[in-house]
């Protein structure tokens, strides 16, 4: 297919709720659902094996193993001998589990490749208002990867409702906003001490809602805005020749006249400056592929996983560096 979307039964292998995403594809849910009812409609209800590792003679490759899926017998990747596969049932679980019991309902869930990152939002009741009118919903991401690319990583994603623009508060040191488990062992050994990183994810939220309310009161000045933005996008050396002043100049368009930047307390401010780096990041950004369907994926996965999430984690704590 021309998209990065995973297949399941030659359906794409994504489940949503409301509004259809990037490119109008996967199965829509009639409202935000357990999560049974995601797995299942996202086409994530399939399983991974570990099979050793042979050469094209039939000798055997010394402690490495092939993740393959069980339903496609795709290999998803290589990995080590203690790799300890996290089966996407047991990833919802341990979503689940990390709350009070009924609180979460899921809005998104898919895979992208062969089905070898598999992601998971949820959405916790509630909201967090900057400014008085500018409203994110509080949701938790997590992503799971089966081929040995990353942990599971579950993390507070607070999504600015006017443009949809989101912000991983990604784990920096013990309780600062995720947790991260490693693929091996006894996931469920693990679930409790998550508990208590995790705080039940409302004092997060709290925090949040505090550092962003701290940003739309700090004005910034014209040079101020422009320091920010170079920060995040300086000149480099042997870059295409004006590459990094064209994407400020972006910026600096969106900073003026992106998505709820009109709205009473936000113009002007550093809050309005994180805003136009994240609704870039999630919406603007180029990424490679000619199909725009393809491109759409990339741009989820870089801003949600990749380098895109990183360059909105600098955003935050730049932006805060300056409201300090």
């Amino acid at each position: 297919m021309p998209h990065d979307l995973a297949t399941t039964g030659g359906r794409p292998a994504m489940a949503f709720c409301g509004p259809a995403p990037w490119h109008r594809l996967g199965t829509r849910l009639p409202a935000a659902a357990t999560s049974a009812e995601a797995m299942r409609a996202a086409g994530l209800d399939y399983e991974v094996e570990l099979h050793r590792l042979t050469t094209e003679d039939g000798l055997p490759v010394p402690k490495r193993l092939a993740v393959v899926r069980s339903d496609t017998l795709d290999v998803l990747g290589t990995v080590g001998g203690g790799y300890t596969p996290i089966q996407n049932r047991a990833a919802f679980d341990f979503l689940d589990a990390l709350v009070e019991e009924g609180e979460l309902r899921y809005h998104t869930a898919g895979a992208l490749g062969r089905g070898e990152r598999v992601w998971m939002l949820a959405k916790l009741p509630g909201e967090v208002r900057v400014a008085g009118e500018d409203v994110s919903e509080k949701y938790l991401l997590a992503s799971n990867s089966h081929d040995g690319s990353s942990s599971l990583r579950v993390f507070f994603t607070p999504v600015r409702v006017v443009c949809q623009n989101t912000l991983n508060l990604a784990l920096r040191q013990r309780g600062a906003g995720g947790v991260s488990i490693v693929h091996r062992g006894d996931l469920r050994d693990r679930v409790e001490q998550a508990q208590q990183v995790l705080g039940l994810a409302h004092r997060t939220f709290e925090r949040y809602g505090e550092a962003a309310n701290a940003l739309a009161r700090r004005p910034l000045s014209p040079s101020e805005v422009e320091d920010y933005f170079f920060t995040l996008y300086p000149d480099r050396p042997g870059e295409q020749r004006g590459r990094a002043r064209a994407l400020r100049h972006r910026l600096l368009g969106l900073f003026e006249e992106g998505l709820g930047q009109d709205l009473p307390g936000v113009r002007g401010t550093a809050w309005a400056a994180l805003n136009a780096v994240t609704e870039f990041v999630d919406h603007h950004r180029t990424t490679r592929g000619r199909d725009p369907r393809t491109r759409a994926d990339r741009r989820l996965a870089s801003a949600w996983f990749g380098s895109g999430a990183l360059i909105k984690q600098r955003a935050w704590e730049q932006a805060l560096a300056l409201a300090t």
